[in-house]
């Protein structure tokens, strides 16, 4: 047993004598084996996979992004005392500026500069509610949104989708 590692010889054994160089390693493959593996010991769920379908269904190409330019969750300045505050949000997409509050009732907005609009209020894999925007922009929905949601704005010939947010 002097001056030899029995260690080192097990390794050889289990991992042969080859030098893995960089050259042999396949990305490609073991990524796929990877893939394999997660969808055998922790597959997407069904109704999440409905879900990111009909999410990208509801893509739309021509519409331009709403940017979330105010929250009142992030950007407003509590007030001591005061409990159960509607949150504020305006998003904006060039010209076209969207507020709308949030409450516990459902929400209410205004699309400005003001102009009619046909509103969507996007939940998911569910149809979006229809709403729709007077002659001064205004709008409001009764029901509140549950869990992620988003708004698409249907202007004449142009529409206009918000960031996601949750409720």
């Amino acid at each position: 047993m002097s001056g030899t590692n029995h260690t080192d010889d097990r390794d050889d054994e289990v991992f042969g004598d080859e030098d893995w160089g960089d050259e042999e390693f396949d990305a490609g493959l073991l990524e796929e084996e990877l893939r394999q593996a997660a969808a055998v010991l922790d597959p997407v769920p069904a109704e999440l996979q409905q879900i990111a379908v009909d999410a990208y269904a509801l893509h739309d190409l021509d519409a331009r992004v709403a940017e979330l330019t105010f929250d009142s969750l992030v950007d407003a300045i509590p007030v001591r005392g005061v409990t159960d505050v509607p949150r504020m949000l305006t998003f904006r997409a060039g010209e076209v500026t969207v507020d709308v509050e949030v409450t516990e009732d459902g929400l209410m907005g205004q699309v400005l500069p003001p102009q009619p609009a046909r509103i969507e209020v996007l939940g998911g894999p569910r149809p979006g509610s229809p709403l729709t925007a007077d002659d001064l922009g205004r709008f409001t929905g009764d029901v509140p949104p549950a869990g992620p949601f988003a708004l698409r704005l249907r202007t004449g010939a142009d529409v206009v989708v918000t960031e996601w947010l949750r409720a």
